[in-house]
C-alpha cells in the first residue's frame, strides 16, 4: 500500500489530509506528518497504517476535547468522563478510550489549557458571588471531580462566608429583623447555601438580632 496523496487541509489550520491507494482517508496534524515523515508516494505497511490511524483518531479527540474547554472550563475528570461516555445510541463506540482521553487530557495540560487548580480557584469565586457558603463549595469541587489536593487553595481564594451571610441578610430581612419566621426562613436559606450554624448565628447578631437557642433549626 502506498501513500497517494499528502496535502494542508484548506479548511482546518495545521491539519493534513493523507489519503492511501485503497480510498482511505486519515485526517493528521503537522506533528504526525514530521515524525513518521511522511510523504506521497511513500509505501506503508500494515504497521505504519496502524499507527496512522491511531494517530489520526487521536487527534480527533484532541480537537474534541479543545472544543468542550472551549464552550466552558472543566477539570481533568470532568473532561475525560465527558470523552469517554456511552452515547446514547449504545450501538455507537464512545469517542475515545480511556487511554486516549487521558491522552487528551495531558496534551492540553501542557498547553495549559486544562488547569484543575486555576479551575478549583475559579469555581470558588463563581460560587462565592452566587451566594453559596464553604459546605456548598465542597460539594461543587467533589461533584466536578476536582483532585482534593487542590480544595485548600481554593476554598481560601473564595469569599469571607462573614461577607456573604451580611449581604444575604441585609437582602433579605429588610424590615423584618424582627420577625421569628423570617430569621428562620433566612437562616434556612443561609443552611441550603452551605454556611455553618455558627458562622449565621454570628451574621445575625451583626445584623442585630439573634435566634432563640431553643428553636428547633
Amino acid at each position: 500500500m502506498r501513500l497517494s496523496k499528502l496535502e494542508p487541509s484548506q479548511r482546518v489550520r495545521g491539519r493534513w489530509l493523507a489519503v492511501l491507494d485503497n480510498g482511505e482517508l486519515l485526517r493528521l496534524g503537522e506533528g504526525e506528518v514530521v515524525s513518521f515523515g511522511l510523504y506521497a508516494g511513500m509505501e506503508v505497511d500494515a504497521a505504519l497504517r496502524e499507527a496512522l490511524t491511531a494517530a489520526a483518531r487521536l487527534g480527533q479527540v484532541k480537537e474534541k476535547a479543545l472544543d468542550l474547554l472551549s464552550a466552558r472550563p472543566r477539570s481533568r475528570k470532568e473532561l475525560v468522563d465527558k470523552l469517554t461516555a456511552r452515547p446514547r445510541d449504545r450501538d455507537r463506540e464512545p469517542l475515545a478510550t480511556e487511554e486516549e482521553a487521558q491522552a487528551a487530557a495531558a496534551w492540553l495540560e501542557e498547553l495549559g489549557y486544562l488547569d484543575d487548580r486555576a479551575y478549583a480557584r475559579s469555581l470558588a469565586e463563581h460560587c462565592s458571588a452566587k451566594g453559596y457558603g464553604p459546605a456548598k463549595l465542597r460539594d461543587e469541587l467533589y461533584r466536578r471531580g476536582v483532585p482534593r489536593d487542590c480544595w485548600e487553595e481554593a476554598l481560601a481564594a473564595a469569599e469571607d462566608p462573614a461577607e456573604g451571610i451580611d449581604r444575604f441578610l441585609r437582602h433579605k430581612l429588610k424590615g423584618e429583623a424582627g420577625d421569628p419566621r423570617a430569621l428562620k426562613r433566612a437562616a434556612d436559606a443561609l443552611a441550603r447555601r452551605g454556611y455553618r450554624w455558627p458562622d449565621i448565628k454570628d451574621g445575625l447578631r451583626r445584623y442585630g438580632t439573634e435566634i432563640e437557642e431553643d428553636e428547633d433549626f
